[in-house]
């Protein structure tokens, strides 16, 4: 959490890491916590880039599924990552994965769908911490392009 709220201090980032009551390892545990929309949940997803073992970060809204067929479109033929690759590549755990301040630089994805937020929450580096900010403070603090890498939502069931 430290490295994070170095890094958003560092490039002038107006809002530094809270500390939750509870742990916000999943979007819903952060929405729960935070009395916000699932959707509003900046998560960070981390897969292995297969060709040179590179970590590749989707941040996207917590109520949408990464489609990996969109992603490798943009970086090239990526897998899971398990727990001892996030750890390594970033320094956080999964659960606290932030989208900034990686102990490697990951190559960095954001999903298009979180600019129809004002705000959104991203994690801190660690499950209880997060830090508020605008979508497009992503792309400022990260560096990375807009991109579209989810599933289409589900139509709304007929009633």
């Amino acid at each position: 959490m430290q490295r994070v709220a170095a890094a958003l201090q560092a490039q002038g980032h107006p809002h530094m890491p809270q500390m939750l009551d509870d742990a916000a390892r999943t979007a819903q545990q952060a929405a729960d916590a935070l009395g916000i929309l699932v959707g509003q949940v900046a998560k960070s997803i981390i897969f292995r880039r297969k060709s040179d073992d590179v970590a590749v970060l989707v941040v996207t809204s917590g109520d949408r599924r990464v489609d990996e067929k969109k992603v490798e479109a943009h970086v090239g033929k990526v897998g899971r990552a398990d727990a001892e690759f996030v750890k390594a590549r970033t320094g956080f755990s999964i659960g606290g994965v932030s989208p900034l301040a990686h102990a490697t630089p990951p190559v960095t994805l954001i999903d298009r769908d979180l600019l129809r937020f004002d705000v959104v929450w991203a994690a801190a580096g660690h499950p209880h911490s997060v830090f508020p900010l605008h979508p497009n403070d992503l792309t400022r603090l990260t560096g990375a392009p807009v991109v579209d890498v989810v599933q289409e939502p589900a139509p709304p069931a007929a009633a």
